[in-house]
């Protein structure tokens, strides 16, 4: 077992909710985050000076936008860790939505730098903002059956369904096999919401029909009235589905697995960046959409 000193690093959107969390569930909690301003309004958290810093902790989470972002953060922490190394069983936690096969590649660097004292496990997270703040994450874990037992004590503080899916980077194929259903279905749901508004039909009424029947679905609960009523207001950024979308054909490619719907909706996310859109709410998929409407509809036009 751990005790209940637990180090976090990126306290955004999703990170600062999940560290309170954990605080609420009784862990001390040292946080580090590139801007002061996370701090303000958050209780429980002490803050780090340095990422280094967390080096004595007992496990250390990592919520940052992609593995880059992690191996610049943990690049102090490694020089002191071959310095000086962790004590056994450390524990190196990333939450993020990385690349699998990237992720087992920094577990192996990770434990060349702790003389073998320290384990990465992969651990992303779905449920969105709100699934942070309420606890209720959806959490997809790779690590050994030891490991995952050891740590599900401090995963069950921020997610309500905690499954261990492999070895290390079995969380993140199970989160690229999330992401390629909620950024394929959110696409659809977009496109259907604007094929009924320009044909005049009310696009609140169409999603509550659709909701009573085979088409329900917990995405379009969440994103459909954000998609209705075209509020872009952020609860993640959308530029994140490309990316993730890229590990779910980088993952396929190397298992020769087709994956056509992910071929298309990468595309669309490509050009959902292009527009400038990427930092809005992924709902914004539907004005992406509109775009290409307009652009197709003056194309007609002209020929």
């Amino acid at each position: 077992m751990i005790s209940h000193r637990v180090g976090f690093v990126g306290l955004g959107l999703m990170g600062a909710p999940m560290a309170a969390n954990i605080a609420k569930a009784g862990w001390s909690v040292t946080g580090w985050n590139r801007s002061d301003a996370a701090f303000e309004g958050l209780t429980g958290v002490r803050r780090a000076a340095s990422v280094a810093e967390l080096r004595d902790e007992d496990a250390i989470i990592f919520m940052l936008p992609d593995l880059p972002f992690i191996e610049g953060a943990a690049e102090d922490l490694l020089g002191s860790w071959r310095n000086q190394p962790p004590k056994p069983g450390t524990a190196v936690v990333i939450m993020s939505s990385v690349s699998p096969t990237a992720v087992q590649q920094f577990g192996t660097t990770l434990h060349e730098a702790s003389s073998g004292n320290a384990v990465v496990m992969d651990a992303p997270v779905s449920g969105g903002t709100a699934g942070a703040q309420n606890g209720t994450l959806a959490i997809m874990v790779g690590a050994t059956e030891s490991g995952f037992q050891t740590l599900q004590p401090l995963l069950g503080a921020m997610g309500t369904t905690v499954r261990r899916m492999g070895p290390l980077g079995a969380g993140s194929l199970a989160k690229a096999c999330n992401q390629l259903i909620v950024g394929t279905t959110t696409a659809a749901l977009a496109e259907a919401a604007e094929l009924a508004e320009r044909s005049g039909m009310e696009v609140g009424a169409l999603f509550d029909v659709l909701s009573g029947g085979l088409a329900g679905s917990r995405v379009l609960d969440i994103v459909g009235p954000r998609l209705a009523a075209k509020d872009y207001v952020p609860t993640g950024p959308a530029k994140f589905m490309h990316k993730d979308l890229g590990f779910v054909v980088s993952s396929a490619e190397a298992v020769g697995s087709a994956v056509p719907m992910a071929a298309a909706a990468i595309e669309l996310y490509a050009e959902l960046k292009r527009q400038g859109l990427g930092d809005q709410d992924l709902a914004v998929v539907r004005q992406t959409i509109a775009n290409l409407s307009r652009a197709h509809a003056a194309s007609a036009n002209t020929n």
